[in-house]
This record gives structure tokens, C-alpha cells and sequence, in this order.
């Protein structure tokens, strides 16, 4: 093997790894802050940004490895803005759409219609 074929070699090993760890990352911040906002706890949500911070560097590691230019690094950006945007969007749809408030009535809940009827 010669230095241009160690050099592709190490390449590819290093956008593999930069893959897999943008994969985890993701995940990682996604859920963190979904766990952070259920709980109410800010120091998860805190976490899940330094994930984030994560994911970031390691496009811009893939980027540089695969020698991104062109369109290629605008896919970057806008995947880099997709996964900020994505959990704190899902976050405030299930918001909206579950409510947060536990005195509504719900006249899905069986066993409010229950009592109800028996009291």
C-alpha cells in the first residue's frame, strides 16, 4: 500500500466515524432535549445544545474529509439547521396539540365519565 492509498483509507475511516457520531448526536440532542422540556429541567436542555454542538463539529468534519464544495455545503447548512429546529418544533407541536393543562376536563377520559355517572 502506498501513501496515496494510506491517505484514502484514513479518509474514509474518518468520514465513517464522523457519520456515525453525526447519526448519535442527533439522537443524543433530540432526545436529551425532549427529556429536558418533559421534565422542566433546564440543565438536560443545556445538555442537549452541547449534543448539538456535537453534531456540528462533526459535519464539519465530513465535510472537510469528503472535501465538501459547492451545493454540498449548503446541504450541510440546511441539515445543520433541520436538526436544530426539528426537536424544539416537534416539542411545541405535541404542545399544541396535547395541551399541558391537567384540570381540563377530557371527555376521552374514561374514568372522568365514570365518576361522573356513578357520583
Amino acid at each position: 500500500m502506498d501513501a496515496a492509498q494510506a491517505v484514502e483509507v484514513n479518509s474514509i475511516m474518518l468520514a465513517t466515524m464522523a457519520g456515525a457520531m453525526i447519526v448519535l448526536s442527533g439522537a443524543l440532542y433530540a432526545t436529551v432535549f425532549a427529556i429536558g422540556r418533559m421534565t422542566d429541567n433546564i440543565t438536560l436542555v443545556r445538555l442537549s445544545y452541547l449534543f448539538y454542538g456535537v453534531l456540528v463539529v462533526s459535519v464539519l468534519v465530513l465535510a472537510r474529509t469528503l472535501n465538501f464544495s459547492g451545493i454540498w455545503n449548503g446541504v450541510a447548512v440546511v441539515m445543520l439547521v433541520g436538526y436544530l429546529i426539528a426537536p424544539q418544533g416537534i416539542w411545541r407541536l405535541c404542545v399544541a396539540t396535547h395541551g399541558t393543562d391537567d384540570d381540563e376536563p377530557n371527555d376521552d377520559d374514561p374514568d372522568r365519565a365514570f365518576n361522573e355517572h356513578h357520583n
